[in-house]
């Protein structure tokens, strides 16, 4: 099969396969090895956790290719363009790559498919994780970035060994699919570490299913406050330090520091030459689409973050009482999906966020309906000021708003981009 762009595989993709999620891992693995995709050459690095990861993701990426390897890094959800998910050396790669690896990809199914009583089909997300390691096979990449999507045992990233993972957090999420207490998360988590390689954990309280599973495996296991660690200094300077080396006084990032201390580890566990001053200069000046993202809009501040579970929405309003200002008013515009926890995520802004306004994602299934969100805020007694498109949101609160306030816009990448596309579209308004 051939379509002649993106938006057509794309649509495709989107209607080829019975469910959106499919987890499990027989499917892929069949046409993985029909396209001889299993066992790169490059060195890999794969990255599970319920937040963080994006961070950790993009500070691996940069301190590799700063060491001189040729990167691809494979994430998602995007936020706008489908590219976004498969970067080679910090530049997304071009409709036309990503055409060919879906043909290849069909090619492989059918070639199964013929040969078998059953027809072979694979998910959206398959689709992306297979044409990410063709286009990194193609371009002779030496290293790979791969984020883990949902979980990571039965994830389709887990087809590759990693030689380095981590896992940057462990919280509630995605329950339907991963369990709903932290131990029957943790041990989904760990399904990708393996057997004698390194492992890099970031949460400061593992769960006994992490820590037995790395036992099990023999896995070499670095945890965080253990192994290495960071501390803030009063005059805006962080520390890093391992078991081996000990840097202080680095200028502070904007990424969460977890995050970037598990990537440093990375570096150190592939060679303690990796690891300089330039290294902590580099991860200072990185930013991350949607991770508490900040615009200047009209004279007004806007952020905007994919926060969208409890400890998300925790770590967020951390961030914002940091960067509080005196007689400042943060107007919240927010959307959600229907799955998540809505209340105690919504909850933990309650007393940060002084104005509400509810947008509504429709068309998108999984999204909270505007009366389910507007209830969950009754909840939590919050008056809610505005509902509409995320767009209309925006308006009302510059409307409602002084130049001295601050919009927020968050609560999963479906309200972010939105948030980012409206705010392009009205750029030029008064």
């Amino acid at each position: 099969m051939q379509f002649n762009s993106l938006p057509a595989w794309l649509d495709w993709l989107e209607k080829n396969h019975p469910t959106e999620i499919d987890l499990g891992l027989e499917r892929i693995t069949r046409v993985a090895q029909r396209m001889d995709l299993l066992k790169p050459a490059a060195k890999i690095i794969t990255v599970a956790g319920t937040n963080g990861k994006g961070s950790c993701v993009t500070a691996t990426a940069a301190l590799l290719n700063a060491a001189g390897y040729s990167v691809g890094v494979y994430t998602s959800p995007h936020l706008v363009h489908y590219n976004e998910r498969i970067v080679v050396n910090g530049n997304v790669v071009a409709d036309d790559e990503i055409c060919s690896a879906f043909a290849a990809i069909f090619s492989a199914c059918q070639q199964i498919s013929a040969d078998s009583p059953a027809p072979i089909s694979l998910t959206y997300f398959e689709y992306g994780t297979l044409a990410a390691l063709e286009i990194f096979r193609r371009q002779q990449v030496t290293a790979m970035v791969l984020e883990v999507g949902l979980g990571g045992r039965l994830d389709a990233i887990n087809i590759i060994d990693a030689d380095v993972a981590v896992i940057t957090s462990i919280a509630l999420d995605h329950t339907d699919w991963l369990g709903d207490n932290r131990e029957a998360i943790g041990y989904e988590k760990a399904g990708i570490m393996r057997a004698g390689k390194p492992v890099v954990c970031a949460d400061l309280s593992p769960p006994q299913s992490l820590l037995d599973h790395a036992r099990n495996l023999s896995a070499s296991l670095h945890l965080i406050s253990r192994d290495f660690g960071y501390s803030v200094n009063d005059d805006s300077s962080w520390n890093w330090w391992n078991n081996h080396l000990q840097f202080s006084s680095q200028p502070l990032p904007q990424l969460p520091l977890p995050s970037l201390a598990a990537a440093l580890q990375v570096m150190s566990i592939l060679g303690l030459d990796l690891l300089t001053l330039d290294a902590f200069t580099r991860i200072a000046a990185l930013r991350v689409p949607g991770r508490f993202q900040t615009l200047q809009w009209r004279e007004r501040q806007v952020i905007l973050d994919v926060a969208h579970n409890p400890a998300a929405t925790a770590y967020l309003a951390e961030r914002l009482e940091q960067v509080s200002a005196p007689g400042s008013t943060i107007h919240g515009i927010v959307a959600m999906m229907a799955d998540k926890d809505r209340a105690q995520s919504l909850g933990n802004l309650k007393g940060l966020v002084s104005s509400w306004y509810v947008a509504d994602l429709s068309p998108i299934p999984r999204a909270a309906s505007v009366e389910q969100l507007r209830q969950n805020l009754v909840d939590l007694g919050v008056t809610v000021t505005f509902s509409g498109g995320v767009a209309d949101c925006l308006q009302a609160a510059f409307n409602n708003s002084a130049p001295s306030d601050r919009i927020l816009i968050f609560g999963s990448f479906y309200t972010v981009a939105a948030g980012l596309q409206a705010l392009a579209g009205c750029a030029g308004q008064s």
